[in-house]
């Protein structure tokens, strides 16, 4: 148990690594295994989800679980449509981006347990206190997911350069594009466009990260109003304000949750479809 709120914030902010203890910021050994172990799970549920609505899809009356996911199948396919224009790219991206949509929103809802759920039941059932110290339960929280999967899509981006404008006529947009084609610009045309995918790729990884960090961070100091209820005398107005202000959040997050789940899809589809242009 933490002695103070810092205390207690910070033990929560930890991953369960395969090399307890390091503490480098950058540091490709360590491998944060819960968010693995979350991000595969998750993404596991999502790829059900989707399949068993396609499944048990039928050509009358939909269903609950039909009708959900034909509502996300054409809110992405709608997207899709206005950012993609080749339809033989569509056929691959469109289904991804479904994917990652699902796939992200539920990462995120990970937020809604609460943040003593794991330490203080989960754990404690099978007995492994003394081996897991940390555990964390939000994998868009971990900026090493999200950048990895805004790296998924700068690869993938590069993929639709060279099959839609060859190597040949991308590296003639790389050095031409966006000042002209003057020999004297073309390196400043090449490192522009290099600073553009890298701009392209960092926020729109550090953007999700940030935005579920934060909530996170906020849950956890709600959490500590109960710490004072129970550090303090006259603390017993806390308990009060700790439900309050957790419910309250918690709806405004469903916003937060959906939303960042939304744009990190429209992203996808938009920086895919600028890979498709040619200029």
């Amino acid at each position: 148990m933490a002695a103070t709120p810092s205390e207690y914030i910070k033990h929560h902010l930890q991953f369960l690594t395969n090399q307890e203890g390091a503490t480098r910021i950058i540091d490709f050994s360590v491998v944060n295994l819960d968010s693995i172990l979350w991000s595969v799970i998750l993404g596991a549920v999502a790829c059900f989800f989707l399949w068993y609505g396609a499944k048990k899809a039928t050509s009358g009356v939909p269903g609950r679980w039909q009708a959900a996911v034909e509502l996300l199948f054409e809110m992405v396919d709608s997207q899709a449509r206005m950012n993609i224009h080749n339809e033989k790219s569509r056929k691959l991206i469109a289904p991804l981006a479904l994917v990652v949509f699902v796939w992200v929103i539920l990462m995120n809802a990970m937020d809604f347990l609460p943040v003593d759920l794991f330490f203080g039941l989960i754990i404690p059932i099978f007995g492994l206190e003394n081996q897991i110290h940390y555990f964390r339960v939000v994998p868009t929280a971990d900026v090493s997911i999200t950048m990895g999967l805004s790296v998924s899509v700068l690869l993938l981006c590069l993929f639709y350069n060279v099959k839609i404008k060859g190597f040949g006529g991308w590296m003639h947009e790389m050095f031409t594009t966006p000042f002209g084609a003057h020999p004297v610009i073309m390196p400043l045309n090449f490192a522009f466009q290099l600073l553009e995918f890298v701009a392209k790729t960092l926020s729109h990884g550090v953007r999700l990260f940030g935005n579920m960090f934060a909530g996170e961070l906020v849950f956890l100091l709600i959490a500590m109003l109960g710490w004072g209820a129970a550090a303090s005398f006259s603390g017993f107005l806390l308990p009060i304000g700790q439900l309050i202000a957790g419910t309250v959040w918690a709806i405004f997050h469903i916003l937060i949750v959906a939303l960042q789940a939304f744009i990190f899809m429209t992203l996808t589809l938009v920086y895919l479809g600028q890979a498709h242009e040619t200029h």
